[in-house]
């Protein structure tokens, strides 16, 4: 039962803010410590609120933004709500991520209808109010709320969504609502010393907008002495025992451990008068930090994409590999490789001869499709366990016309509509469709698995909800000669129309899934396709040892 079960009780709020730089990781910051109060029985859920005018990040780059995580209603939001979703192990929706964009849009939509009775429609207190009533919707059935403010304290973007925290807390009560700041205290080497003073410039710029911080979290690649933490606290008007150090770690499932260690839940439980819950289990979690750090062996994985530049582009990708190695209690030491570096086959096997796995993921434009066809044909001769993501098991698709179906003209319509063989297709949903935001195929969906399969035994079960992200799929024209030469359609939509999951019986792990698996696994729970193919990688693995070591005694022997 959750430890705020009396219906008198109040939620409780939680704001996390950063400053000096971006990228200090507010977000694992923020799942963190929402995962120490899961720990305690807390019933917990967290937002983020990103200061953007777009009103998702569907429409954009994924080498500015990063990954789009989609939730299971389908909405595309910021990669922290995948963080949010791994540390509580819990879903989340499309009212757990508010932009700039969505609050403009829905106060300019109130106006024209009427809705403010003449008023003037300001930033106060129009967008401050939309802003508090988008944290106030997600209030309910939860012990706390963690919001996460998005950007860098001191940009204008951000200041409507302080001003309306700022408003929040005076409205709910100081002892309902409190508030976090990650900032950096940076080592300076030709100094030898951390330097305070970023840190109380980004506190004075808080407390210029009327929001004092509660706790301190402190990034920095040295340990913080106790005499250091006296200054920030002095200088900063905190508590000594509120100055909270978050140092580098192996793993960043390492982060919510540190900050047991220094007291953090435990002084939050007590600054927002949670009732006092027993020391939180962690047992597990120390195992699974223990599992990365420390595993009895290790993989080697190449993901072959278009983003690899930028790994944040795959976070959840990244993640889920770190989570099948969890499952199997080996490490994933992950290569990215640009699908452009695979400029023809004798190429893509030479790269690909001393990894233990080929990964292909989702993504989005012709860029690169040929070296992805050339990999994972590679991967398929070879027989490296191959794992096809959206895009990737559409490349696997056309690799699979092309080489072993006997249709060597076969392309997506997506990219050569002109093509003599579209084993790739736009989906009879998408036609006519004009609008590129919030208009594919979004969210979790249905998909029955043939029994006896690869993917129905790495499941255990013969139905599966997953999260989808796309407008084409497998055309149902070619469905019958890919089953002819040896392809099986081990998943399908409930009503037969999707191919949704294939792959090859007679190879080690050839999957691929028109799907986005990443966005479900945990590292509590690891999704059962990552964990099947990292658990494949591992056979391979060994079984090239015993051929290489048997090799080398007949050649010892002659």
């Amino acid at each position: 039962m959750s430890a705020l079960a009396h219906p008198q009780q109040p939620t409780k709020y939680i704001f996390v803010t950063g400053g000096v730089v971006s990228s200090l990781g507010k977000g694992i910051a923020a799942a963190s410590l929402g995962r120490l109060l899961v720990a305690r029985g807390l019933r917990v859920t967290m937002m983020k609120f990103d200061p953007y005018l777009n009103v998702d990040p569907g429409t954009m780059s994924p080498f500015q933004h990063g990954e789009v995580f989609v939730t299971k209603d389908g909405a595309e939001t910021d990669l922290d709500l995948g963080h949010y979703e791994r540390f509580l192990d819990r879903s989340l929706s499309q009212a757990n991520n508010i932009t700039t964009g969505r609050i403009y849009s829905n106060v300019i939509t109130k106006e024209r209808r009427g809705e403010y009775l003449g008023s003037t429609v300001q930033v106060i207190p129009h967008i401050t109010d939309e802003i508090k009533a988008a944290i106030k919707r997600i209030a309910p059935e939860n012990d706390v709320v963690i919001c996460e403010i998005g950007g860098t304290v001191g940009d204008i973007e951000s200041l409507p969504f302080l001003e309306a925290i700022r408003q929040f807390r005076t409205e709910v009560g100081k002892a309902n609502a409190m508030f976090v700041h990650l900032t950096l205290v940076p080592y300076i080497a030709a100094a030898g010393e951390v330097k305070t003073k970023p840190t109380q410039h980004s506190v004075r710029e808080l407390m210029e907008i009327g929001i004092q911080p509660d706790v301190l979290i402190c990034r920095t690649e040295r340990p913080l002495g106790d005499d250091t933490k006296r200054k920030i606290a002095l200088f900063c008007n905190v508590d000594f025992g509120n100055v909270i150090e978050s140092r580098d770690v192996p793993t960043i499932y390492q982060i919510p451990l540190s900050f047991h260690e220094q007291g953090f839940d435990a002084r939050v439980m007590a600054r927002l008068g949670l009732p006092e819950t027993a020391e939180p289990d962690l047992s597990q979690w120390r195992d699974i930090v223990r599992r990365i750090t420390k595993p009895a062996g290790r993989v080697r994985i190449a993901v072959v994409g278009k983003y690899t530049d930028f790994i944040d582009s795959y976070k959840s990708v990244q993640e889920s590999l770190i989570h099948g190695g969890i499952a199997h209690d080996v490490g994933v030491d992950i290569a990215w490789m640009s699908s452009d570096r695979f400029t023809d086959h004798e190429t893509a096997r030479a790269l690909l001869s001393e990894y233990d796995g080929l990964l292909v993921p989702g993504g989005f434009g012709v860029r690169g499709v040929e070296g992805m066809v050339e990999a994972i044909r590679a991967a398929r001769e070879l027989r490296i366990p191959f794992f096809g993501i959206c895009l990737g098991m559409q490349v696997a698709i056309i690799e699979f016309a092309r080489h072993v179906a006997g249709l060597p003209e076969s392309h997506s319509s997506e990219f050569a509509p002109e093509c003599a063989h579209r084993v790739i297709s736009l989906m009879e949903s998408q036609q006519g469709v004009t609008d590129m935001g919030g208009t594919m195929r979004l969210g979790a969906y249905p998909c029955v698995l043939q029994p006896g399969s690869r993917a129905a035994v790495a499941y255990g079960v013969s139905e599966v909800s997953e999260r989808h992200r796309h407008r084409y799929e497998v055309s149902n024209q070619y469905r019958d000669l890919f089953v002819e030469h040896g392809m099986v359609l081990s998943g399908l939509s409930p009503d037969g129309s999707l191919v949704e999951i294939v792959e090859l019986a007679d190879h080690p792990w050839f999957v691929g899934c028109q799907f986005h698996p990443e966005l479900q696994s945990r590292p509590t729970r690891p999704h059962a396709l990552f964990a099947g193919f990292i658990g494949a990688a591992r056979r391979e693995q060994g079984a090239r040892s015993v051929e290489s070591g048997e090799a080398s005694q007949a050649i010892s022997g002659n």
